[in-house]
């Protein structure tokens, strides 16, 4: 049950490697039906991913403006967050077995309306129904993330966050890898996009199925053990909205941590944009030299996410989740000075690897703080303010660089602005948790309940 075990901010016992964490959270039975259904899922993802790709949809790598990088990013990312508000409402009133199986149902479907579109040739059209797929898959892993408290003991959340997205992403790059396969099988062209498509509308449906393996109940809500405002939820998307906002002010580190999400994913958005324009108008002539440089640059950055999820779980067993966050920032700050300021290509790559690791390291840290401190009433609407602050503030970095940055991407002065930035914010959380360790008793890793 939720609730169980240490108190909460506690780091949980072990958990020194990543292999070793993904053991320990598969010996669970409920803990191993949720993983095998984002698992399916997510590499079917990667197949929708490589048709979309295939039909030359939302590649932001092609613009060489900065503001046409800007709307591509908004367009890509901000109907999740104009979903995001009714799925925390009502994944905080269905049960979310059920959440998870109609999303991947509805994503198969229209999935192959895609396919059919596209294979007809019906370009708006089938823009439409991709950004449908795109806004339902935000119930998928709204729900997702909702329920894995319910298949996990509290002290194994900072493990199972870890290894979980992590496994997740490798699982959807395995599917665009399959689905660039089956392009090159099918050869070019609409009908090659439309097979593609429906391999991976096969694909959710099987999520769909898997899921099927969990009980009605298993993932939540209890109901029945919550307030009245849980139930007139519904009513009011809004309402519910506010609610899940007040319900994070009163829970000062779920709060906190979802603040310092929040300014990250601006200044991500800020280097995303800068390092697009770097690769397109300065390092290189831009087209296919252009490409291969922000490729490589792409790729130690996901290197990156990769080692900060599997490093996390360890830090947080030897300090505290605010502690391990001040580092990170602290590490990335000086780095950015150190590699990404001489605007070197030979250095840049460097910085974008360390920016991935302490992405993915805050990242996971947030998740945990914000699922051992917000009620399960709440979660669900708690998760959906995360998705559009996590979306919204990259696209409003990504604007702001498009204001800041010049069309070289030698923004020294915003460079300096970000540095200037994260030193700050690592020292907070760094002068906060030393404060914290001397008031509380005991040992430094103890932190207080919400």
């Amino acid at each position: 049950m939720p609730g169980a075990g240490p108190a909460p901010g506690t780091p949980y016992p072990g958990g020194v490697s990543f292999f070793g964490d993904l053991r320990t959270v598969l010996r669970g039975p409920r803990f191993r039906r949720l993983f095998a259904t984002r698992l399916v899922s997510q590499f079917s993802d990667g197949v929708y991913q490589a048709g979309l790709a295939g039909f030359v949809f939302f590649n932001p790598e092609q613009h060489t403006s900065a503001a046409a990088v800007a709307a591509a990013f908004a367009v890509l990312l901000l109907p999740f967050s104009v979903v995001a508000p009714f799925a925390g409402v009502l994944i905080d009133r269905w049960p979310r077995r059920q959440v998870l199986l109609l999303s991947a149902l509805a994503k198969a479907v229209l999935t192959v309306v895609c396919a059919v579109l596209v294979a007809g040739g019906e370009g708006p059209a089938f823009f439409v129904a991709a950004l449908l797929v795109l806004s339902v898959n935000r119930f998928f892993l709204s729900g997702l993330s909702a329920g894995l408290p319910y298949v996990v003991p509290r002290e194994q959340l900072m493990m199972a966050n870890a290894v979980t997205p992590t496994c997740g992403t490798v699982a959807s790059s395995l599917g665009t890898g399959v689905g660039l396969g089956l392009g090159v099988l099918a050869g070019t062209g609409p009908l090659s996009t439309g097979m593609i498509l429906a391999a991976a509308a096969a694909g959710f449906a099987a999520a769909g199925l898997v899921s099927l393996s969990l009980g009605y109940r298993e993932l939540g809500p209890h109901l029945e053990r919550e307030p009245e405002e849980v139930r007139a939820a519904v009513g009011g998307v809004v309402r519910g909205m506010v609610a899940g906002i007040r319900h994070i002010r009163s829970r000062p580190p779920a709060r906190d941590a979802l603040g310092t999400i929040g300014l990250h994913r601006v200044l991500f958005g800020i280097s995303s944009l800068m390092t697009l324009l770097l690769y397109n108008n300065t390092f290189t002539g831009g087209g296919v030299a252009g490409l291969a440089g922000f490729s490589v640059s792409a790729g130690v950055l996901a290197l990156g996410f990769f080692l900060g999820a599997v490093a996390t779980p360890s830090a947080t067993g030897r300090m505290t989740p605010g502690a391990w966050i001040g580092l990170q920032l602290l590490v990335l700050a000086v780095v950015l000075a150190v590699f990404a300021l001489p605007f070197s290509a030979a250095l840049f790559p460097v910085a974008a690897f360390v920016l991935g690791f302490v992405s993915q390291g805050v990242k996971v840290t947030v998740d945990t703080q914000v699922q051992r401190h917000v009620d399960d009433a709440f979660r669900g609407r708690v998760f959906s303010v995360y998705d559009v602050l996590f979306n919204a503030t990259f696209v409003l970095g990504a604007a702001l660089a498009a204001a800041l940055v010049p069309p070289s991407g030698l923004g020294t002065p915003v460079l300096v602005g970000m540095v200037a930035v994260y030193l700050a914010a690592g020292l907070g959380w760094t002068l906060r948790e030393r404060r914290r360790a001397a008031v509380l008793p005991g040992p430094p890793a103890q932190e207080p309940a919400a």
